[in-house]
């Protein structure tokens, strides 16, 4: 079993992370949970897992939508006692502690990870560990990082000499593994898998494949470099039911 990693706790990554998430403009807000709500059940009732829960907003969220209960699990200190400054909710748990090592009492109707499975280095293992954590009919959704942006360390555009933007480079996609890249500070490990691995391992585990998504900015977005986005795709989500 491989150690966590816990960049979320480097003082430099926090703020800057921090600040990406409340600027309005992001990949989060515009895209990627638009898309993983489209595909969640209706929350009435649910019991919720959240899985690298960061700042709660999710977790804040569900109740809003009628979740029974949610527990939240993020291996950060700092995201947690965020996410517990933010909540007023005897219904949301915070714990901390890594999908690595996920060791939880219960069962879930509703597991979610919202970008973070692509930091786990076990998929599988993982993905095994989650769906015993559900009932029988319970759903798993989660968002990754796209592995064609993960097929590459230096996860850039190669750029005209005025700067402008000419491709989205693609190497080594079926060279699975950790990826060392530099996002706030240096030495961020993404592991980089191809779409059929993820899809694999869900199967493998026991569940049945419902969607996948690969969403694309609408017309109407403020999300930056929406344009880019529409070229190559940042963000899968998947869903699967137990």
């Amino acid at each position: 079993m491989s150690d966590p990693q816990n960049v979320y706790d480097d003082p430099v990554f926090f703020e800057n992370y921090a600040r990406l998430r409340h600027c309005g403009t992001g990949l989060n807000d515009w895209l990627e949970q638009p898309a993983l709500w489209s595909l969640l059940p209706p929350l009435a009732g649910l019991r919720v897992l959240d899985l690298g829960c960061g700042f709660g907003d999710f977790a804040r969220k569900a109740r809003r939508a009628g979740a029974r209960i949610v527990v939240g699990l993020d291996v950060s200190t700092r995201m947690l006692a965020q996410a517990r400054a933010l909540t007023d909710d005897p219904a949301v748990a915070y714990r901390h502690g890594s999908i690595e090592r996920l060791d939880l009492d219960g069962r879930f109707d509703l597991v979610v990870s919202s970008l973070t499975l692509h930091y786990v280095a076990e998929y599988a293992a993982a993905v095994a560990r989650i769906a015993r954590l559900l009932d029988p009919g319970g759903v798993f959704v989660f968002s990754v990082e796209h592995p064609i942006c993960t097929a590459r360390a230096e996860q850039k555009w190669v750029c005209d000499t005025d700067g402008r933007p000419l491709y989205w480079p693609i190497d080594e996609y079926r060279s699975e593994g950790p990826r060392s890249t530099r996002w706030f500070v240096n030495g961020v490990i993404k592991h980089h898998r191809t779409v059929e691995t993820y899809v694999t391992g869900l199967l493998e585990a026991g569940l049945t494949l419902r969607a996948l998504r690969e969403p694309e900015p609408v017309e109407d977005t403020i999300l930056a470099d929406r344009d880019l986005h529409r070229r190559r795709p940042p963000i899968l989500v998947l869903a699967a039911t137990r």
